[in-house]
């Protein structure tokens, strides 16, 4: 115990974890002891930022989508993160499973069946339970799990990674604003900064750990009677939440990795049984067909702001999105950077703006593609049950397919693993942010934030569940969107002074 404290007060920043530990201490007691007053708290901050800030939402992401293309175009491709002649510590499988673990997280199991039927039935444009509901709702779930979110992680990442491996700066968000405040980082500009980021990154894993539970909870209800309900979600955090401390303390070279590319080999089996067992043709044909349409229309899409009378589909959907990635760009931008050392600017762009925005795309075609299906031609409607309770979307699917229960229980340990690498990957980092942006921070810090973020999550829905979850995303995107503007001016700048400098080729 003795040198875990030790190793702690040498490694950690003392006004960055006080500051951000303070407020999830706050959060966590407010929505504990308060969570009625949390919840109306909760709603009127989300139809506030909403209301009068969904606009910003809507341009910012855009922005930011033009302006990681055109990185990956420009004459900074060749440089690489890190020294000119350094090369990726991970292989492409490890590093693109630790990636797309961290980035999508359980988001995509919870959100993959419910999603584009949700849309089908209910389409922001098109006339419900129609032709023309399908392609709009594949459409809508490309937009929000395609190009846009990776782009988000990209501008992090990108900036954190440089910074760091390039010019030796911290790696932590703090370091994104040399260019703009030079050693002022190491002061109050770059405590407010971490500490800010820290938050964020706590209330978007919280957010996803809260969906996890709920999906964990709905699939041991169906299988073994388990009553669903805040209570056991609670419990089920709980447990998980200490396996992924263990797995946190093990570092990112064994414990994450592993638990990486276990997940990623349950994705691909989950995904080939549901295809094959599912309408394979209609599959094809719906993939082919709306990815066309997601492509002719990315633009109209990106810059479409709901401006009628009530916009509550684009505030349920879009803008919250947009808060979720916003506020989870911290967490997933420095693991990725952690892991990308390395890589050249154009490799980095293309792989990972690309790579899972297809996975995302076969994943939401294959889940969402069968449940239409299953509506269309009436096989078996699960809409209606979806509608009462996201949560059971998934084992609702896969309970009307042949080998139901066994792949309800792959489906159940698949949420699993993706609750723990949410979980520990998210603590890894904060602990890297308190500590200054040390990439090897202390074991007691590590479990205090894997402790925290599973405490956040229980809190979270004892005061509103999911709107308290969606709340609590929203939220946070707000200041760190600001951030994320400040991140490409710094970026384009350090890569001009270092084309300047840099003469060689370095592809």
């Amino acid at each position: 115990m003795g040198s875990w404290l030790q190793d702690w007060r040498e490694k950690v920043s003392v006004p960055v974890f006080a500051l951000a530990a303070s407020f999830n201490i706050g959060i966590i007691l407010f929505g504990s002891l308060w969570s009625d007053t949390a919840g109306r708290v909760f709603d009127a901050t989300l139809a506030f930022i909403t209301k009068f800030f969904g606009w910003y939402y809507i341009a910012v992401v855009s922005l930011l989508l033009v302006f990681v293309i055109w990185l990956g175009f420009s004459r900074f491709g060749r440089i690489r993160l890190g020294p000119p002649d350094s090369r990726p510590d991970f292989g492409y499988f490890s590093w693109f499973s630790m990636l797309f673990a961290a980035g999508m997280g359980m988001g995509l199991v919870f959100w993959g069946v419910a999603e584009p039927l949700l849309h089908y039935v209910d389409p922001p444009r098109a006339q419900p339970e129609t032709a023309a509901a399908v392609t709009e709702a594949m459409r809508f779930a490309f937009f929000h799990w395609g190009f846009h979110p990776w782009a988000i992680y990209i501008v992090f990442a990108m900036g954190v990674a440089f910074f760091h491996f390039r010019r030796g700066l911290p790696l932590a968000p703090r370091s994104l604003l040399y260019p703009l405040f030079g050693d002022r980082i190491y002061g109050w500009v770059g405590h407010l900064t971490d500490a800010f980021c820290v938050v964020g990154t706590l209330l978007g894993v919280a957010t996803s750990l809260g969906l996890g539970a709920m999906q964990i909870n709905s699939g041991l209800s169906a299988l073994v009677g388990l009553e669903s309900g805040i209570t056991n979600q609670i419990l089920i955090i709980a447990v998980i939440t200490v396996i992924a401390t263990i797995s946190t303390v093990t570092g990112v070279a064994r414990g994450i990795r592993l638990l990486s590319q276990i997940n990623i080999l349950l994705m691909l089996a989950l995904l080939l049984f549901v295809f094959l067992a599912g309408p394979t043709l209609f599959q094809i044909e719906l993939f082919l067909t709306s990815l066309g349409d997601y492509l002719q229309n990315v633009i109209e899409t990106s810059l479409w702001v709901d401006v009628g009378e009530s916009v509550s589909w684009q505030s349920e959907w879009t803008r919250f999105y947009w808060g979720w990635w916003i506020s989870w760009c911290p967490f997933v931008g420095i693991f990725i950077a952690r892991i990308s050392r390395g890589r050249t600017i154009r490799e980095f762009v293309a792989y990972v703006f690309l790579v899972p925005s297809f996975a995302n795309f076969l994943w939401f075609t294959v889940f969402g593609g069968t449940a239409m299906h299953m509506e269309l031609y009436g096989d078996l409607g699960i809409a209606a049950e979806i509608s009462g309770d996201v949560s059971m979307s998934l084992h609702l699917l896969l309970g009307a397919l042949p080998l139901a229960e066994i792949s309800q229980w792959l489906g159940i340990l698949l949420v699993v693993i993706f609750f723990i690498t949410s979980s520990d990957s998210g603590s890894f980092v904060d602990d890297m942010v308190t500590c200054g942006g040390h990439p090897n921070p202390p074991i007691a810090n590590r479990v205090f934030w894997g402790v925290s973020e599973g405490a956040a999550a229980a809190s979270l829905l004892l005061a509103g569940g999911l709107t308290a979850l969606q709340t609590a995303s929203v939220s946070a995107g707000l200041p760190q969107s600001v951030l994320l503007i400040l991140a490409c001016v710094s970026l384009y700048r350090a890569l001009r002074r270092e084309t300047g400098e840099v003469i060689e080729d370095q592809s």
